[in-house]
């Protein structure tokens, strides 16, 4: 078989589980879940094994540190990973709920039934967690998935699905409803991203590369996003303590991820108070501050200032680096972020109630915070249990994406007999 075919064909299986996995009761995917959580913890030895083996290759091809770190799986992930599974399988079945019922004045009542998407096709990096988080949002939602994880991955994601198809199997679920695509060849990107006559979506977890790619040349509809340019607004309202906590969280936590402040904007009556307080904390961490011309004459002296230039408000910097703008209030603020904002995650710190309606309100982006960090924007923190991806478009899901994101409703109707006058 060439690759095409072995793609047209797991499609084919796919579609096939599709059906059996959309009618399965909760208590039968909940056990399949529980069945992969155990084989996990059972064989742990034998995934810290094939885990070793893609850490050998990849440190042989010179994979770079950070790539390396999400690579490896320690016992604590490999426990994690069970454990997640675990608190999927404890979460609200939200397949066949029924809502919106209405009595309609022809006697029928109108309601809307939420139903799995069917097939979601998955491509995501080198992270093996990623394969166990996926597959498991998609067995408790009534779906299907197709997996084509990083190829650095290769042994351990295989690994991973000999252990989900047991699962499945022992549950009396098709083993088929997850299939890892084994084959490092990036030509299977390509054909899984162009059969919509088999995959319903498809969920890109990657660089940006990789989303510009699907972008270009996707035939099949999908959840993403591309950048996380986020920021947040310090009003000059806001309570200085929480401004400086919550500014330095939000870059600081984390450099490497979409949910990290990019650019911090500072309402003009408050800068010269606020912003020397967060400069000692940035240096303490390096940041490099990109600064325009108020906040380099604030904090003349300060170490790590470099002039901003128009292209820093549209940068992800995924790095200890941070732009700062001095903004006149909240109309500027919203401005800004309206125009340079990658409609991700934006916050603002402020005590007066009207501006923080205001900014939640107008502020265009999938989520939108009053004082607090950033770093909230994930499923886990959203009270999801986990998510499959965030996404930044407004069709179908937006924001840290989880069980509901991967269902859609359809309409239902209930008749007494009537027919139409």
């Amino acid at each position: 078989m060439t690759l095409l075919d072995t793609m047209i064909q797991l499609g084919k299986n796919a579609r096939a589980a599709s059906r059996a996995m959309a009618k399965a009761s909760t208590a039968t995917r909940n056990q399949a879940l529980l069945l992969i959580a155990a084989a996990i913890r059972r064989d742990a030895a034998v995934l810290t094994a094939a885990n070793q083996r893609d850490l050998a290759a990849a440190a042989a091809s010179g994979l770079d540190a950070a790539m390396l770190d999400r690579l490896t799986l320690s016992d604590k992930s490999i426990a994690g990973m069970a454990e997640g599974l675990e608190q999927v399988a404890g979460l609200p079945d939200p397949i066949g709920e029924i809502s919106n019922m209405k009595f309609r004045p022809s006697g029928i009542q109108v309601g809307q039934m939420r139903v799995p998407l069917g097939v979601i096709g998955i491509i995501y990096e080198a992270r093996p967690n990623v394969t166990i988080d996926a597959a498991g949002l998609c067995i408790k939602s009534g779906n299907a998935t197709i997996l084509r994880g990083g190829s650095e991955a290769i042994h351990c994601n295989r690994a991973l699905a000999r252990l989900v198809a047991e699962g499945l199997s022992g549950a009396g679920l098709p083993a088929d409803a997850v299939q890892v695509v084994d084959t490092t060849d990036r030509a299977a990107v390509g054909a899984l991203i162009t059969m919509p006559e088999y995959i319903d979506v498809i969920v890109p977890r990657g660089g940006k590369g990789l989303i510009e790619r699907l972008m270009r040349e996707s035939t099949v509809p999908m959840i993403k996003h591309l950048d996380g340019i986020c920021h947040v607004y310090i009003d000059d309202k806001a309570d200085l303590e929480k401004a400086v906590n919550i500014a330095f969280n939000a870059k600081c936590h984390r450099y490497g991820t979409c949910n990290t402040m990019e650019t911090l904007l500072v309402a003009s009556a408050i800068a010269p108070q606020v912003l020397p307080l967060l400069a000692v904390r940035y240096a303490g961490q390096q940041v490099e501050l990109r600064t325009d011309a108020h906040a380099a004459a604030i904090l003349a002296g300060y170490p790590h200032l470099t002039d901003a230039t128009d292209a820093d408000w549209s940068t992800e910097y995924l790095a200890p680096i941070l732009a700062v703008k001095i903004v006149s209030g909240l109309d500027e603020a919203i401005d800004h972020i309206n125009t340079y904002s990658s409609k991700h995650t934006d916050a603002i710190v402020t005590e007066d109630y009207s501006r923080a309606l205001r900014f939640l309100r107008e502020v265009d982006s999938a989520s939108v915070m009053v004082n607090a960090s950033t770093r909230f924007a994930d499923g886990f923190e959203y009270g999801l249990g986990a998510e499959i991806g965030i996404s930044n478009d407004k069709l179908h899901a937006r924001g840290p994406v989880g069980l509901e994101g991967l269902t859609s409703l359809k309409y239902v109707v209930f008749g007494h007999g009537e027919v139409r006058q």
